[in-house]
């Protein structure tokens, strides 16, 4: 019998440069709405949703670019899950002259900063990065009572978390924050992989840390660059859920950039189907998650 698998689409991120790599990728909070509904349509049961600065492209938290997507993509009628990330305010360069002063381009922040927008407007599901990590060449930091911080902030907003893991020990630390209590088992997690320096996006990566999930933990993989889809082969191969999107990955195939996020989406669409399996919809994929509309 095909297994239904949920797609979820990154549809920007907040890297540093990457319109300018690829002009497909979306920078307002208009292209943001239209790219996810595109993407939607196109096969993605949920949309990750960063927001950047229109003038600079570069990576906001700006509360009111959160919600003129979520306006945008509400207003629209499609009825797609939103999944707003928490990731941003986590960033830290040590200085030259002071290892203890942020250098240009930290963003570290406090826990109330980073969930705002998720309290203001309570979104579906929302990423908690479960992870303190090099992550190329600067400090992706994120303290264990911060995480808690937010956890409770998450879970008085009434939002789902997504636990994104980057290496097998943040999955340990998700499962005692599971069993402390921080958070609510088993779990939604969303496995990252090959990012510097992160976990390679390999099968037996991919395996391992699959098999160290809490039971019945719902699991989702990615895999960024040129892995994007050889991991959402490996995902359906091992039991997860997929994601793609222009946040890993500007390519739809070797040397050609990606014209849009809906083309990477139906790009894994095809893979899994191929695969044998069919594609989720966003109540499917609801009824999996375990929230209600």
């Amino acid at each position: 019998m095909a297994r239904k698998i949920m797609i979820t689409c990154a549809v920007t991120g907040g890297g540093a440069g990457t319109r300018d790599k690829n002009p497909a990728v979306p920078v307002t909070p208009e292209e943001i709405a239209t790219s996810s509904l595109e993407a939607h349509a196109a096969g993605a049961a949920i949309v990750h949703i960063h927001v950047r600065d229109p003038e600079t492209t570069g990576r906001s938290m700006e509360l009111a670019h959160y919600a003129e997507v979520k306006e945008r993509i509400e207003g629209s009628g499609a009825d797609v899950i939103i999944n707003l990330t928490t990731g941003p305010g986590a960033t830290f360069i040590p200085g030259d002259d002071d290892p203890q002063i942020g250098a240009p381009g930290s963003n570290l922040t406090t826990p109330e900063i980073r969930t705002r927008h998720i309290e203001a407007l309570q979104p579906e599901v929302c990423s908690l990065d479960v992870a303190t990590m090099n992550f190329g060449a600067n400090v992706f930091l994120n303290l264990p009572r911060h995480l808690s911080e937010m956890a409770g902030l998450i879970k008085a907003a009434g939002v789902t978390p997504e636990l994104e893991c980057f290496d097998p020990g943040h999955i340990e630390l998700a499962k005692y924050m599971i069993g402390q209590g921080d958070l609510e088992g088993p779990g939604l997690f969303q496995l990252c992989l090959g990012i510097p320096w992160g976990a390679p996006a390999t099968v037996q990566t991919m395996a391992y840390m699959r098999d160290q999930l809490p039971a019945g933990a719902l699991w989702s993989a990615f895999g960024i660059s040129r892995f994007q889809m050889p991991m959402v082969a490996a995902a359906v191969l091992l039991g997860g859920q997929v994601r793609v999107g222009l946040e890993d990955n500007l390519y739809i195939e070797y040397g050609v950039l990606a014209p849009s996020n809906a083309a990477l989406v139906e790009k894994a669409a095809n893979i899994i189907r191929l695969m044998g399996d069919d594609i989720a919809s966003p109540d499917e994929a609801r009824a999996m998650i375990g929230i209600g509309k």
